[in-house]
């Protein structure tokens, strides 16, 4: 059997924590900024966490 890889895009987007969450950037924060306020980008610049529904599957993209 071959080894699984990991893939790419997965592992480019999300970094796991030492708690075990995946920590993800926030849409819509790279193009056509004029138009959002200050506050907006600067909500959008912090990171989130991926929801507990999907991380499962994102789990399984990242298996090394």
């Amino acid at each position: 059997m071959p080894k699984i890889k990991t893939n790419r895009a997965a592992s480019k987007r999300f970094r796991l924590t030492a708690s075990g969450k995946l920590k993800r950037a926030k849409a819509n924060k790279n193009h056509i900024l004029t138009k959002k306020k200050p506050k907006r980008k600067n909500q959008l610049a912090k990171g989130g966490y991926v929801s507990k529904s999907d991380a499962g599957r994102m789990n399984q993209l990242l298996v090394k």
